[in-house]
């Protein structure tokens, strides 16, 4: 389900921050995020069961602050805002009235949770690999060196010189996908879109 979504998953937007490799698409998304300071976008996840047919879908808004700042917000089916700021994450969801808190510290090893905060060398951590195109864009792989990251790999996929979706098989067999459209580049964002409190009444449970 989607209210279990994986913490690997939901920060490996982070992963791509400081790829550097030969190949083209990897030197094209180097590229596309060496120059965004800042980035919003609309995004539709889709979650595959083992069958590799959809199973679920969620669709929201996406925003970025480098260094260290995200916020995810799942509008439909159901909302959820996943918050990155001053070395925490933030989960609530709404329908539970629920909010847990976690650490960017070096206790997620190698997951892209550390990525984001620019203090992991991604060829240190990651294998790359161009994976030729699907769905019209062009994949790059990071399969984590470290066997105990929770995941099996992630998938970059660049639309042109754009990002335009990503893919996380964990070590459960969860498959899923996101796609990214209506990008907006270095735009000044609001602080307060990552100054996460929690609302009144929730449960408030950190780790």
């Amino acid at each position: 389900m989607l209210r279990n979504l994986s913490f690997a998953l939901v920060l490996s937007i982070a992963a791509i921050a400081n790829v550097a490799a030969d190949e083209a698409p990897i030197n094209r998304l180097k590229s596309f995020l060496a120059a965004s300071a800042s980035l919003a976008a609309d995004f539709k996840q889709v979650s595959f069961d083992k069958s590799g047919r959809p199973a679920q879908s969620s669709s929201g808004k996406f925003y970025l602050s480098r260094p260290g700042k995200f916020r995810w917000n799942y509008l439909k089916p159901f909302e959820q805002e996943i918050v990155s700021n001053s070395g925490k994450v933030w989960f609530y969801d709404a329908d539970l009235e629920q909010v847990t808190v976690k650490q960017l510290d070096d206790s997620l090893g190698s997951t892209p949770a550390l990525l984001l905060t620019g203090q992991v060398d991604i060829e240190e951590k990651f294998v790359l690999q161009e994976q030729g195109q699907d769905e019209g864009m062009n994949w790059v792989k990071l399969s984590p060196k470290n066997e105990d990251s929770g995941f099996k790999y992630i998938l970059i996929g660049m639309n042109g010189n754009q990002l335009g979706g990503m893919e996380l098989s964990d070590n459960f067999g969860q498959l899923t996908r996101i796609y990214f459209s209506n990008i907006q580049l270095n735009q000044k964002l609001d602080d307060s879109l990552f100054n996460f409190k929690p609302p009144k009444g929730a449960d408030v449970f950190e780790n």
